[in-house]
């Protein structure tokens, strides 16, 4: 099984190595972030819960997406009007992101 990841304004997918750090960044439980997914400069957002689901744009539409989350989730708080991204590849505690997950219930 793989995962396919599309940016979310042209549809057009990461390489292997982008990839690879798109699948290890939805593992991390962040809340309400935008995080840089490297080496293709990737925009990731993690929403959940009251920003919606995580959201990914490739480097030519990274303003893009921030524009969306904005318009649609700006006046719910201040999350998507952060100014920077946060850098990836940051220290993953799996077991308490699996704990999280178990807790937060079926997504249909």
């Amino acid at each position: 099984m793989r995962l396919i990841f599309r940016c979310e304004t042209c549809g057009c997918t990461p390489d292997d190595e982008t990839r690879g750090a798109l699948e290890y960044e939805l593992l991390d439980p962040r809340f309400g972030e935008y995080v840089d997914a490297e080496p293709g400069h990737w925009l990731i957002w993690h929403g959940r819960g009251l920003y919606g689901a995580s959201r990914f744009a490739c480097p030519e539409h990274r303003g893009e997406l921030k524009a969306y989350l904005r318009e649609h989730y700006g006046t719910i708080g201040r999350h998507p009007w952060a100014m920077k991204s946060q850098p990836g590849r940051r220290q993953i505690d799996f077991a308490r992101a699996r704990r999280v997950a178990r807790a937060s219930g079926p997504k249909w």
